[in-house]
């Protein structure tokens, strides 16, 4: 059964949350197998930074291709077509590894950047790290003592005149 949200009411009582809306819009809707091939994983190895894993059995590193735009990650994998050199044909009595063209998107938080990305047995591991950049960052503010503040309003009010 497919459910459907519908986010109209907090879409109009709130403003400047759009795009969190339209993510979850798109999170919400079924996908059929795409949502499930190929399989994935998603960790954090850090503070600030995550891996995803993606089973890319049977694809050459020239067959993967890695876009990333702001705040999305789009991983897509076409087999090559078969060269003349393999013109005898092949006959499988039994074909479960999955070879088939796929594209994955990942919605990526603001400030997460894709850090490198690397082929192994099988395995696409694609580092993420999230750098906020210092203007963004909390930072302290000092609480002056009530006498500095006043002579700071005297001065500022001397100035002024």
């Amino acid at each position: 059964m497919r459910t459907v949200f519908d986010f109209s009411p907090y879409r109009r009582s709130t403003i400047g949350f759009d795009r969190l809306f339209d993510t979850l819009e798109n999170l919400a809707q079924v996908d059929g197998n795409a949502s499930n091939y190929p399989p994935y994983d998603i960790e954090r190895t850090g503070e600030d930074a995550y891996r995803i894993t993606i089973a890319v059995a049977g694809f050459a590193q020239d067959e993967i291709e890695l876009t990333a735009q702001q705040n999305l990650l789009v991983v897509r994998a076409r087999k090559a077509e078969a060269s003349a050199d393999d013109a005898q044909p092949r006959e499988f009595l039994h074909r479960g590894i999955a070879t088939r063209a796929f594209e994955r998107r990942f919605q990526l938080a603001d400030h997460v950047h894709v850090r490198g990305a690397h082929l192994e047995n099988g395995l696409l591991a694609i580092s993420l790290v999230r750098e906020v950049p210092e203007a963004m960052k909390p930072r302290r503010i000092e609480i002056a003592n009530a006498n500095v503040a006043s002579l700071i309003d005297a001065s500022e009010t001397r100035q002024a005149a």
